[in-house]
């Protein structure tokens, strides 16, 4: 077990360089059990959840070869439906996403139970419905297992725009006899990328960054290269340290096309940046100060499907919000247990009323104090470490194994900007 010693109290300066979205590389290393041939894919990120999912897909036979650089050369010339490891299935929620390419491929798979963050009941009702509609037969005796003779188009209306949910219905579709036409599918950039990747590969998806995906099944697909794109989770998280510190950070080939509405939920909070061609430059000294509603209302901050404000990224505007000034309300209406960090904050002097498991109210600003706390979760961990950051003395982060889930060498970035942290074996 690891920890990180942070001392706070140090202005961010410097440049940085975020790795590739871990919520890109997973589905775009599953995708690779859908072709036989040769796959190359850069600036992959070295995480646990990514080191996990190559671990299952590897017990499938895929063979994989680090070229070095954030380059794997991925080939499932022959695969099969092994019994994979569920103390790895129950560390990430992205094992389910190889429902879909393997019952397209193979036409079955054993799935142990996936797991993931704690952060309240996460359903799997949408994966199933939509690969059943495509022709599945899935049973579950403690165990997932997927069955098909072969796929067939079908229209889809998801039940909820979930993510995961939509890149399994786009894997078992592309291979499917027919047309399939996925409505209310999630939009995030990283199914967009997962698209696109299928698309350089041979597959035939339409109206990509759209709610209504139109996909022409293939008889197979070629293999190729496809770069991941940055982690805009991680870029706001560059954000958020910079502006609570005060200090000055550029942050290199941020894809700041897909920030906007994180932008405008920021600019709420007093907080702004620069686009300079890729990059994004957030000057030092921002004045924060929450901008109210008209009539002088508290604004809200709410969580919603792409291109509204998402879920993974509610943390870290609070952790931001309890330095500007005034007052505001946030709300996720997704996890039941997404606040619960939030008696941390709490504990090193923020002002923080939690209404209820979806919503709390934060006054600010006040100052942080160090303090000795767990990591619950990636994004929560990575908050914690935004106000340690921020806070005046010495605090202790327990647990940060969640924090290395999806954050790569994310002290030593932090060190590269004069942030004074050690990580520390227990």
């Amino acid at each position: 077990m690891e920890k990180f010693i942070i001392e706070g109290g140090n202005p961010l300066s410097g440049e940085v360089t975020p790795a590739g979205n871990k919520n890109a590389a997973l589905p775009l290393l599953a995708a690779c059990l859908l072709t036989e041939k040769e796959v190359i894919l850069h600036n992959v990120p070295t995480i646990r959840d990514v080191l996990d999912m190559r671990n299952l897909i590897e017990s499938l036979g895929v063979e994989i070869t680090d070229l070095g650089a954030g380059s794997w050369r991925v080939t499932a010339r022959t695969i099969r439906p092994a019994d994979l490891n569920p103390d790895v299935c129950r560390k990430i929620r992205a094992s389910i996403l190889l429902a879909g390419p393997m019952t397209a491929r193979v036409g079955e798979l054993r799935l142990p139970p996936p797991g993931g963050d704690i952060i309240g009941r996460r359903r799997l009702d949408t994966h199933i419905l939509a690969l059943q509609a495509l022709g599945a037969k899935v049973e579950y005796k403690r165990m997932f297992e997927f069955s098909a003779h072969g796929l067939h188009g079908a229209d889809i209306l998801l039940d909820e725009a979930s993510v995961t949910g939509t890149e399994n219905a786009i894997m078992a579709a592309v291979l499917a006899k027919g047309t399939t036409i996925l409505r209310n599918a999630a939009s995030e950039p990283h199914v967009q990328e997962l698209c696109r990747m299928l698309n350089v590969f041979g597959a035939d998806i339409e109206n990509i960054g759209s709610n209504t995906l139109l996909i022409h099944g293939v008889d197979h697909l070629h293999g190729g290269e496809f770069s991941i794109g940055p982690d805009y989770l991680e870029v706001v998280s560059f954000i958020g340290a910079a502006v609570v510190t005060g200090g000055s950070v550029r942050i290199k080939n941020a894809a700041p096309e897909y920030l906007n509405m994180v932008r405008m939920v920021f600019n709420r909070m007093g907080v702004d940046w620069r686009v300079e061609g890729e990059d994004i430059n957030v000057p030092a000294g921002q004045a924060l100060k929450i901008q109210p509603d008209l009539g002088n209302a508290i604004p809200e901050i709410k969580t919603n499907v792409w291109p509204a404000f998402p879920t993974d990224l509610m943390s870290i505007a609070i952790v931001v919000a309890t330095q500007a000034t005034g007052s505001i309300l946030f709300h996720d209406w997704m996890y039941p247990s997404r606040m619960y960090f939030t008696d941390k904050l709490g504990g090193m002097g923020a002002q923080i009323v939690l209404c209820d498991p979806h919503r709390c109210i934060v006054q600010g600003p006040t100052p942080l104090f160090g303090e000795k706390m767990e990591s619950p979760d990636i994004r929560a961990g990575m908050s914690l470490m935004i106000a340690a950051l921020a806070a005046q003395g010495k605090s202790t982060i327990r647990n940060i194994e969640q924090i290395d889930r999806g954050y790569e060498n994310v002290d030593g970035k932090l060190r590269n900007l004069g942030a004074k942290i050690d990580r520390i074996r227990d």
